[in-house]
């Protein structure tokens, strides 16, 4: 996958990126990923005497979950920095390492279920994410992975997009990751986990709230820059979609927040019989 030519998007997948970011999406996203990660674990059969794989654990929502219900967790991310947060969580059951999820340096049926949450979607090769998933989940294991309904993602990055496809459709850039698109969709999700070797998926659609502060309208702005659709716009169309968006705060925030449903889908599914 390359970016386009004309937008400067987050870079995804720059493991350096994600090392910066480890305390802003702490505070930030994790109060609200959570929601999802507790989702997907729940609907996973482990216990106590299970083996789990959280890929892509960034700060560690999905495995905290999986070790509070006693399972043997391994979390991998590409990011030393999320690695090392997730460490310090210092939690017995918990192992984390730096390790791509595409290729991952883990043997076959070594887990009895893997969980990605909002990661593997973000792969450059999110086939591969998928493959490797199957390939290290025992015959009859179980696995969940999270994706967001909207090829925009979630919270401000979809409130934003909105706001630019209803002013500017022309001028709506592709996001950075073909895996959002492509999964966005029950069908194409389910397809494409069969299609790594999984059988049996359920798709489950979960919503919550992504609850954006914004006593302080600065710190609101920052986030516009970080827009993979941001820079397909010209100054005035710049300024015209952070005036619609200061316009919707104002008309919808209770207090210091503004509430953003952002609604998830969450495919679990069996691991196929190897055959000899």
């Amino acid at each position: 996958m390359q970016p386009s030519e004309q937008a400067k998007p987050l870079p995804f997948n720059d493991p350096a990126h994600w090392d910066k970011m480890v305390a802003t999406y702490e505070a930030q996203s994790q109060p609200f990923t959570t929601h999802f990660a507790e989702a997907a674990v729940a609907m996973l059969p482990i216990g106590p005497s299970s083996k789990v794989l959280d890929v892509a654990t960034g700060t560690g929502a999905a495995a905290l979950a999986a070790a509070r219900r006693g399972a043997d967790v391994t979390a991998i991310d590409f990011s030393a920095g999320m690695v090392a947060r997730v460490r310090a969580h210092d939690v017995a059951n918990i192992a984390a390492r730096q390790m791509d999820g595409q290729a991952l340096d883990l043997p076959d049926a070594a887990f009895d279920a893997a969980v990605s949450v909002f990661g593997v979607m973000l792969f450059p090769d999110w086939r591969a994410g998928l493959r490797e998933m199957a390939r290290v989940t025992r015959s009859g294991g179980s696995a969940a992975i999270a994706v967001w309904k909207s090829a925009d993602g979630a919270a401000v990055y979809l409130r934003l997009s909105q706001i630019i496809r209803r002013l500017y459709p022309d001028n709506v850039t592709p996001m950075p990751c073909t895996g959002l698109a492509e999964l966005a969709d029950p069908g194409r999700l389910s397809a494409a986990v069969v299609a790594a070797g999984f059988s049996d998926p359920v798709v489950a659609e979960i919503t919550h709230d992504f609850k954006l502060h914004v006593a302080n309208p600065a710190d609101v702005d920052k986030l516009f820059e970080f827009m993979p659709h941001w820079s397909g716009l010209d100054a005035e169309q710049s300024a015209a979609v952070a005036r619609a968006f200061r316009s919707e705060i104002e008309r919808g925030r209770v207090g210091d927040t503004f509430a953003i449903p952002s609604t998830a889908l969450i495919a679990t599914a069996l691991r196929r019989q190897r055959h000899a």
